[in-house]
């Protein structure tokens, strides 16, 4: 378990692991920890809220160094490995080709305008709700970190691939079939966590996580007859951004 907890921190994060070989074995349960580096994204991200809210009031934040803390901390922290995905899809997408031609989009390691565009929105887009949000609302984005990776790993293995061949259709031919267990018992505990944590804005947190899991599948299979690990990407990033938007608006709304 050690084994597959290092490798998935090596994967999906920037956090230095100590360095082993990849096993069969060690990868086959690798995206159960998926959520983990979640919960360290939220930790960090509670840690600097936290921060900003105990400094003496003769010396605060800048205004705006906080929300842009904020903001980089995740990115950061996965090293961009999930906004890559989430630009390689948004180029693709935009592109309105057919499916084959989406697909050698995804796979063109060059960035068209529609990634550098969208790319700048989801920037802004977060660092302007992070200076919107409040302690009520923080609580269940931190714990949304955990289920944004709770969803992803259980739609790798409950959706079908895109791909016959890369690191996503590796990491599901990798997993037992308990896997697609224990992941969907994780998203279900998120889940829980986030609405225990605040009952308004974390259901709106948790409204808006799973109608993008939707939105997830339907953009998959139509537009790519599957998941793969740039969609991967994309689903996550956004999901992140709209549990966020939910959770401000949500607290907003109760004043």
């Amino acid at each position: 378990m050690l084994e597959s907890l290092i490798i998935a921190f090596s994967t999906f994060s920037k956090i230095p692991m100590p360095h082993i070989g990849w096993t069969k074995k060690g990868m086959r349960y690798s995206i159960c920890f998926f959520p983990l580096v979640g919960a360290a994204a939220g930790a960090a991200e509670w840690l600097l809220f936290w921060l900003g809210g105990v400094m003496p009031a003769d010396r605060p934040f800048p205004v705006l160094l906080a929300p842009a803390l904020l903001t980089a901390a995740p990115l950061l922290i996965s090293g961009g490995i999930h906004l890559d995905g989430f630009l390689d899809t948004t180029d693709a997408l935009l592109s309105y080709r057919n499916r084959e031609e989406k697909a050698a989009i995804l796979k063109d390691p060059h960035m068209g305008a529609f990634a550098v565009i969208y790319g700048m929105l989801y920037v802004l887009l977060s660092f302007g709700l992070f200076t919107a949000v409040n302690r009520d609302a923080m609580r269940p984005v931190c714990a949304g970190f955990v289920l944004s990776r709770a969803m992803s790993g259980y739609a790798l293995m409950a959706f079908p691939k895109a791909r016959k061949d890369g690191m996503l259709r590796a990491e599901a031919d990798n997993s037992a079939g308990s896997v697609k267990m224990v992941m969907f018992l994780e998203m279900l505990a998120a889940s829980a966590a986030v609405l225990a944590l605040n009952p308004v804005t974390g259901g709106a947190v948790l409204a808006a996580a799973y109608l993008t899991l939707l939105l997830y599948h339907h953009v998959a299979m139509k537009e790519f007859g599957g998941v793969s690990g740039d969609l991967a990407g994309w689903f996550l990033s956004l999901c992140e951004l709209l549990m966020l938007g939910a959770a401000v608006t949500a607290g907003m709304i109760i004043g």
